[in-house]
């Protein structure tokens, strides 16, 4: 697919970024933790008798996110009496799904993280498309903006169960109230804010550089705002080269922390080696003395505070939107995954479409909102199922957005570049944490990676 036509899919509007930057403004005052709405709601879809069929599903999650999505498939498998398997996929899910199709062993349904991959199983013909008793709960519980998603060349192949406001950075309450400081707006409040973390005895930020996805979310939101979205898309679709002065002048942006180690937990090396799930835990898990005030990323990180910490979401935990760098508008970058079947005969079978059907349910919808770190973009999901008034003001407000939503730049490209360990945006954003100075560098680096996984070369800078 041209560049051109890939950005078309995901034009968004500045009027989303008011929506959500402004409901996720509200949630630093909510510390409601009312539970949400028991399980036994009635069921509002039928499924079939599935006994004896056996089902293999693959996603990303592990940890948490993993158990949260493994008590909707316990569900599936009480209503149907089909026998579901979980089994992680790794971050590199074409590599694995492809391994495994030409082993002859795929899994049934798989969660895609990224529409460039969603895309290309649907062109290598490794996905069927979906069954009208999936496209009914499709048509009902979803705006045509997420249905287009999961949708290729006029067919629609995938589900999109799982969404996430990736423009949250989410601070210790301690910390904060400890330093005498409030939530910024802009990024050289952000800065200062930082550093007067730091005077007070809080280092500031943890970050996890051992995951690169966590790296191309601080650069994609800084990048869209203060490039805007009309860059956002060109650099995107590679209709502009990463040599770009946009892309330089966002990484300087970046280095303003990226660049000072006092600034970072367990400092650059340290930070190199942290994982997501980590960077939260030292956030959060010491109440009066936190390893570090603030750590960015999605709505999920209420998922490993809720498991692995005792802070209360809304009290200990609080948060605030992407400030707005550069003069330019506060960012939102939403992502999400999409379920498909794997069915490289072109058909699907009567069990995987129906728990296709059931992943677009509300009924899986309210089973995984449930115990919290999850967004649905599900309209038909009623608010209550979310555990408490921070997921469901972030919620609300991806709903509201209607199909007005950009999408994670990283997840738009070519698997090569901006979903695979070790190489594209991962290792670019790595290596530019592990030296901030050399912005040239890095740029040389996306750029000459960017060119081969688009198979093009853009044209001037």
């Amino acid at each position: 697919m041209h560049g051109s036509d890939r950005v078309s899919r995901w034009r968004a509007t500045r009027a989303t970024v008011a929506v959500i930057a402004t409901g996720a403004l509200a949630l630093t005052a909510c510390a409601d933790e009312e539970d949400g709405a028991a399980s036994d709601v009635p069921p509002t879809i039928e499924l079939p008798d599935l006994s004896g069929q056996d089902l293999e599903v693959s996603a990303v999650w592990t940890g948490v996110e993993r158990d949260n999505f493994v008590r909707v498939l316990d569900e599936f498998e009480a209503r149907t009496g089909a026998s579901v398997s979980f089994v992680p996929s790794g971050d590199n899910v074409s590599q694995f799904v492809g391994t495994k199709i030409e082993g002859g062993a795929p899994p049934d349904v798989v969660m895609v993280p990224q529409p460039g991959v969603l895309r290309e199983f649907a062109e290598n013909g490794w996905i069927a498309p979906l069954g009208d008793s999936v496209l009914e709960q499709l048509d009902a519980n979803y705006t045509q903006g997420w249905q287009d998603l999961g949708s290729h060349e006029g067919e629609q192949y995938g589900v999109y169960v799982k969404a996430a406001n990736k423009s949250l950075i989410w601070y210790s309450a301690t910390a904060f109230d400890y330093a005498g400081v409030e939530p910024p707006t802009t990024w050289d409040e952000f800065v200062t804010t930082a550093w007067t973390l730091w005077e007070s005895g809080t280092t500031p930020l943890s970050v996890a550089g051992g995951d690169g996805w966590t790296l191309t979310d601080w650069f994609e939101n800084i990048y869209l705002s203060q490039a805007g979205p009309e860059l956002y898309d060109q650099l995107a679709a590679h209709e502009i080269p990463w040599t770009h002065e946009s892309v330089a002048e966002a990484l300087a942006s970046l280095a303003e922390v990226f660049g000072e180690p006092r600034l970072l937990a367990n400092g650059t090396n340290g930070s190199l080696q942290t994982l997501f799930p980590d960077s939260v835990t030292q956030t959060f898990i010491n109440l009066t003395a936190p390893d570090a005030g603030m750590v960015f990323e999605a709505d999920f990180v209420g998922a490993v505070i809720t498991d692995s910490t005792d802070a209360e979401i809304g009290e200990d935990a609080l948060v605030f939107p992407f400030p707005a760098v550069g003069g330019g508008e506060a960012p939102v970058v939403s992502a999400g995954d999409a379920a498909v079947a794997v069915a490289p005969d072109g058909e699907a079978s009567e069990a995987q479409e129906a728990l296709l059907a059931f992943l677009a349910s509300p009924d899986a919808a309210r089973i995984w909102a449930e115990p919290g770190g999850f967004i649905s973009p599900n309209k038909s999901l009623a608010l209550d199922a979310y555990p408490n008034d921070v997921q469901r003001g972030i919620a609300e407000a991806l709903i509201a957005a209607g199909d007005e939503f950009r999408f994670d730049m990283s997840d738009q490209t070519p698997a090569a570049f901006g979903g695979t360990t070790g190489q594209g945006m991962w290792r670019g954003l790595q290596d530019f944490l592990r030296d901030p100075e050399d912005i040239e560098g890095a740029q040389r680096y996306l750029e000459s990676q960017a060119a081969d996984a688009y198979g093009d070369q853009t044209d001037g800078d």
